[in-house]
């Protein structure tokens, strides 16, 4: 008998959407994973005020911040992710990319 667990890694690939994200869950359940596994960082922190302030095209505005600040999930959203999660019973956790998105997490 196997003790695999098996963990889907959603990351950012939801692009900010929690509806993205609940189709992801999805997936990952209807495929036998038993948790899925999300992003959180702190752009300012992870990133050069430069590098953010770089230009860039994208579905959310023209710079490389307005990219990185859409796709992030705030508590809100998280919370949702939580009870979608719950209902599904399926397990989730977030990878944290810095302190105050550890603090985030655990909180």
């Amino acid at each position: 008998m196997s003790n695999t667990y098996i963990i889907a890694e959603i990351g950012i690939n939801a692009n900010g959407s929690v509806d993205v994200a609940k189709k992801l869950i999805d997936v990952a359940k209807e495929n036998g994973c038993d948790a899925v596994k999300f992003q959180k960082r702190n752009i300012e922190k992870v990133y050069s005020k430069a590098e953010l302030d770089s230009p860039l095209e994208s579905p959310w505005g023209t710079t490389f911040r307005e990219q990185k600040a859409a796709r992030e999930f705030n508590r809100d959203q998280f919370n949702q992710i939580d009870a979608y999660c719950k209902e599904l019973n399926i397990d989730w956790f977030m990878s944290a990319w810095d302190l105050d998105s550890l603090e985030f997490a655990e909180s």
